[in-house]
């Protein structure tokens, strides 16, 4: 799988409302009104997350959920990266 460089995510990024570009990585942060509510996006994600086989890396506290993107594989962020983070941002829209 090939791995994006740094002007091709910049480029893609901006169709993107939630994420930013850190340390090499696709990253957002995202809070909510408390932790169930924390934790019910992250269910939902992770149904999604199952179903496309890419997992991202994540931390919850509280009401704070912090999700990290890339491919392991590739060794870098490639179009899965884009693909889930799109799905991402779709699911909390609503």
């Amino acid at each position: 799988m090939k791995t994006l460089n740094d002007q091709e995510i910049k480029k893609r990024i901006e169709n993107l409302e939630y994420w930013d570009f850190e340390d090499g990585l696709l990253v957002t942060s995202l809070d909510f009104k408390d932790f169930a509510d924390a934790f019910a996006m992250m269910t939902r994600i992770a149904f999604e997350a199952e179903a496309q086989q890419h997992h991202p890396e994540w931390s919850n506290v509280y009401n704070n959920l912090t999700i990290r993107l890339h491919t392991h594989d590739a060794g870098g962020i490639t179009e899965k990266d884009f693909t889930l983070a799109q799905k991402i941002e779709d699911i909390i829209k609503g």
